[in-house]
């Protein structure tokens, strides 16, 4: 008789948008992960409102076990530009969710040490915002690294430009130095570009594809998609959506829906144009360490399908 596999052990590390909001609905109600914490980041939004929406996604989802939340802490240099036009200055479409007081808050970092503390090699993180809060924690205790059990960053690009400017994507360019600490450490690390996040577009037909407003994914998603759709046509001209935190968490739930190569890369920290790019070392024969599996391709019909299931799972 098979032994049943136990849930995989992870943070989400956030700085909530619509669609963290998406990417949580999947990931708190999938049995195949054991979420302890979800650690709010400061980039689409402020610290303080990072911290806010984490708080007000959770309370409105209401898992079945509530992950630890993590205070965000305002950054020493926050870039000038931002993608704020695509979830709203709230980060969440203006749907200013009420959110009880809590009476204690613990910060990110603070969260992310303890948990990884508490399961030794047993925890993956995955970073759908800058990287931050991850590089605090090996800035405080560089043993860290080793003691991750995996490092999943979202952002970068691997051939595509970027997004925030022509040649950084925003989580990147958001906290280049941070970048470059967690992709140098020595702890297992997978990267997920934007070419590769960018891929799926989810089309109008996944409003209906939602669950219905009875429950409370439903009733959440219906709330928050209608504000992405129009935003990306208007701001963008597309008539679909990207949704690059869902995406990532399916990622992690679903590898075997994207091809990865082994990759050596770094993070430009200082170029007046530059800031915040991935560079890859291309050489016909490379002289940098691969140092992260770099996804490279995705099934997009498979995510397609991942996701619907998924949050018709997350219904009930």
């Amino acid at each position: 008789m098979t032994e049943p596999v136990a849930p995989r052990k992870v943070i989400l590390d956030v700085d909530p948008g619509i669609d963290s909001a998406v990417a949580l609905a999947l990931a708190l109600f999938d049995p195949r992960l054991e979420v302890l914490a979800v650690t709010a980041v400061a980039g689409n939004v402020s610290a303080e409102q990072a911290t806010r929406n984490v708080q007000a996604i959770i309370e409105q989802l209401d898992p079945p076990r509530w992950p630890r939340i993590g205070a965000a802490v305002e950054p020493e240099r926050a870039p000038a530009e931002n993608l704020s036009f695509l979830c709203g200055t709230d980060g969440l479409g203006g749907a200013e969710f009420p959110v009880a007081e809590l009476h204690q808050r613990h910060l990110s970092e603070k969260v992310l040490v303890e948990s990884v503390r508490s399961a030794p090699n047993a925890v993956t993180i995955v970073t759908l915002g800058p990287a931050t809060n991850v590089a605090r924690c090996l800035r405080r205790d560089p043993q860290l690294a080793g003691l991750f059990g995996h490092v999943i960053v979202s952002g970068g690009t691997f051939e595509a430009p970027g997004d925030v400017t022509p040649a950084a994507e925003f989580n990147m360019y958001f906290d280049p130095q941070a970048a470059r600490e967690v992709l140098r450490s020595r702890a297992t690390k997978t990267l997920l570009p934007l070419d590769v996040l960018s891929k799926p577009s989810f089309s109008y037909e996944l409003l209906e594809k939602l669950p219905d407003e009875t429950s409370s994914v439903g009733a959440l998603l219906r709330k928050l998609l209608p504000f992405s759709f129009r935003a990306h046509r208007q701001q963008l001209g597309l008539e679909s959506v990207r949704l690059h935190d869902a995406v990532a968490v399916l990622a992690l739930a679903h590898p075997e829906l994207f091809t990865t190569v082994r990759a050596g890369v770094d993070v430009e920290t200082t170029g007046e144009l530059t800031a915040g790019a991935t560079v890859f070392d291309r050489r016909g024969q490379a002289r940098w360490s691969a140092n992260v599996d770099v996804a490279v391709d995705v099934n997009e019909s498979g995510v397609l399908d991942a996701l619907v299931t998924g949050l018709e799972r997350a219904a009930g």
